[in-house]
């Protein structure tokens, strides 16, 4: 493919994370610095910044608090929830979308999110092919759900283990204060994958986590979950359990009450409260002294938690989407794959069609969960343990973080 010359675009979408900043440094950072790349613009809200010729001149910020973008959680260029339509049934945002490409002569666009953020890369970038004009799309991966197909895992979840992981093992050691026993219920993101409950488990094999973790990849029995907290807690006095947002029972409904609240833009259920559902169950069952704790947002904002390896690996996926599109590759998302040299991990790129990617998720496998479904066998820990590894040395002011100010100038 010939060299082609052009301004780029990146936008972050979906979910923020600790880390995504990170792979969006990792953009704009080779592109400011690759000699094909004219201009280099920020989307305000995603797609969203595109659609509303919203865009930020990345080449106006000041360098050092760009660098600052590796330790600054949530998405600096503003995060949306945005379907576009299947560009046969409506190309309106479609034309749109090619007019501003025209106008600031965008021939490179980075998408940065998860499922939905590479089904939304993938229509652009089949759009663009249909209609000839030429400009390579990749996506960059993101997502603290770690669902995304084809990748060995995905930047923003090791953050979120560690941080889950470590709450855990803090809250282990604050529920056994008193000689009144406590059970406490763990509330954790994941509505489909249980990546992130299973982190949990991380906890419990250094001696002070959960001694239950339920995921959604199989079903849930309420009546067999309090006989088995009603089982532990006469044992040993005390409880911990680690759920998953999206545990369901086995018709496919939700158990948490708060299934049919609202939906996001891409029409998923919002789910939320099931640790006050299960704490209120149990205490009726049991009698105990019962707490629900909702990790929430914290879990996928805690930069003072994240992962080094993470953030590295995070900057070395939006590197190489930049790198790739300019020697010629699109309609791609980077991927990693894991390697052991000399016994030790190493985590390499790889590529992978927008088209496989796009709205496909990647769950726990079946055999790393226990048998008695409540919690998870050591490959899962063997899995996740290397990505949790190296603590980032984090900028501080007063011994609070300092993150990047962006000036987010408008480009003309």
């Amino acid at each position: 493919m010939s060299e082609l010359k052009g301004a780029c675009i990146i936008g972050q979408s979906g979910g923020p994370t600790s880390v995504i900043n990170a792979s969006a440094y990792g953009v704009i950072d080779t592109a400011l610095k690759n000699p094909n790349i004219t201009r280099v613009f920020g989307a305000e809200h995603g797609i969203k910044g595109v659609l509303n010729d919203r865009l930020f001149d990345m080449g106006e910020e000041d360098p050092a608090e760009l660098e600052l973008l590796k330790y600054t959680p949530s998405s600096a260029l503003g995060s949306c929830r945005y379907k576009m339509k299947d560009p046969d049934v409506d190309d309106t945002d479609y034309k749109r979308i090619l007019e501003i490409f025209k106008k600031y002569d965008v021939r490179y666009f980075f998408y940065n999110g998860g499922n939905d953020s590479m089904d939304t890369c993938n229509k652009i970038s089949k759009y663009m092919q249909k209609v000839g004009y030429e400009c390579r799309v990749m996506g960059v991966p993101k997502t603290i759900d770690n669902d995304l197909f084809g990748t060995d895992h995905c930047p923003g979840y090791a953050s979120a283990a560690k941080y889950i992981a470590t709450s855990c093992m803090e809250v282990y050691q604050d529920a056994r204060v008193y000689d009144t026993g406590l059970v406490c219920v763990i509330e954790i993101m994941g509505r489909h994958a249980g990546w992130l409950a299973a982190a949990a488990s991380l906890a419990t094999a250094y001696g002070a986590g959960p001694d239950l973790v339920y995921l959604p990849e199989v079903d849930f029995d309420m009546d067999k979950f309090l006989a088995d907290v009603d089982r532990i807690y006469k044992e040993k006095g005390n409880c911990m359990v680690a759920v998953s947002e999206g545990i369901h029972y086995a018709d496919g409904s939700f158990v948490s009450e708060a299934k049919t609240s609202a939906t996001d833009g891409f029409g998923h259920a919002q789910l939320g409260g099931l640790a006050a559902m299960l704490a209120d169950a149990v205490k009726q069952k049991t009698g105990a002294k019962v707490r629900g704790i909702e990790l929430s947002l914290l879990q996928r904002c805690g930069a003072h938690l994240a992962s080094e390896t993470d953030i590295e690996e995070s900057y070395m996926a939006g590197k190489a989407a930049v790198e790739n599109a300019v020697n010629g590759i699109t309609d791609k998302m980077v991927g990693f794959e894991r390697t052991y040299e000399d016994g030790k991990y190493v985590c390499k790129t790889k590529l992978l069609n927008l088209t496989d990617v796009a709205n496909t998720e990647k769950k726990v496998p079946l055999e790393w969960i226990n048998a008695t479904h409540d919690g998870v066998e050591k490959p899962f820990i063997d899995y996740a343990l290397p990505l949790i590894q190296g603590e980032p040395k984090l900028p501080k002011q007063d011994s609070l973080p300092r993150f990047a100010k962006l000036k987010k100038v408008l480009a003309k």
